[in-house]
């Protein structure tokens, strides 16, 4: 399979945001991936225990950026190459009596044409507000060429108990149901709840979910923008065994809602761009 090469360092760099002592965020520089967001003073984010953190492989948790593929990718890697890639901070605004930004971006490379061979031009902003949090994702294209994609926000929420965690706004939809061989289902619950191993991409979902009962029984508002699809994911106790960077318990501290547009692709013209929000906030 092959994968880009990344800069051996020690650590990985990151860049910390905070507006006082009850929010905060941190971003790793490899992925552009956020490993903590606090917010009305409480760590809204999970990361595994055995994340891997070395400039090589997706860490685990937090909110990665998957693009330009979401999911398998034959022999290339699953969900793209933006989560392993080094994203350089092209802004930073860190007033804490205003809004507090980091602006990231990642163009094509020599290693990003052997996997995907179009020009662009991705910026990811993370910006952390009084009450809330906003990911501004954006792509435009700078090829001489139509090129396509698939995007999206794999956020790993902190939950006390997934067993007691819903989820809003999904009574109705279709659903492609990965667990069960990537089968058209109807969902018919108002609240979604986990108890086994999920893995779905909910289609044409509206712009606002609640998450409930999340860390101390917090609610979360997930708000999306031009992210037409929500994935909902848990590994459960079998899978969570077979994955080496993941506790084997730690399935029931964890559910991730993902804002994304992978159930048909982003398609872009030349000169044209694409951009899609999601705000987290607490209820």
């Amino acid at each position: 399979m092959a994968a880009l090469k990344v800069p051996k360092e020690e650590r990985i760099e990151q860049v910390v945001l905070a507006r006082q002592l009850d929010a905060a965020a941190t971003v790793q520089l490899h992925g552009a991936t956020v490993t903590s967001l606090i917010l009305n003073g409480a760590e809204r984010l999970f990361v595994s225990e055995k994340a891997i953190f070395d400039n090589k492989k997706a860490i685990r948790g937090g909110i990665p950026v998957v693009f330009p593929h979401f999911g398998p990718w034959e022999d290339r890697p699953q969900h793209g190459f933006a989560r392993t890639a080094a994203w350089e901070l092209t802004d930073k605004q860190t007033d804490p009596k205003k809004e507090v930004t980091c602006t990231f971006t990642l163009e094509e490379s020599p290693e990003t044409r052997t996997l995907w061979n179009h020009k662009f031009k991705a910026k990811y902003s993370v910006i952390l507000k009084k009450k809330d949090a906003v990911f501004d994702f954006s792509v435009t294209n700078q090829d001489l060429n139509p090129i396509e994609f698939t995007c999206l926000l794999h956020t790993y929420f902190q939950v006390d108990d997934v067993t007691k965690v819903t989820v809003s706004g999904l009574q109705g939809l279709e659903y492609v149901d990965k667990v069960r061989g990537g089968g058209t289902f109807t969902e018919d619950r108002e609240l979604v709840t986990v108890s086994e191993q999920v893995d779905r991409v909910y289609k044409n979902t509206p712009n606002v979910h609640e998450i409930g009962n999340t860390i101390d029984g917090a609610t979360i508002t997930l708000t999306k923008l031009n992210f037409p699809d929500t994935v909902v994911w848990n590994p459960w106790s079998d899978k969570a065994k077979q994955m080496s960077d993941f506790g084997d318990d730690e399935y029931t501290k964890m559910i991730c809602v993902e804002a994304g547009h992978v159930s048909r692709p982003v398609v872009l013209q030349p000169g044209e761009a694409f951009s899609a929000t999601q705000i987290v906030a607490i209820s």
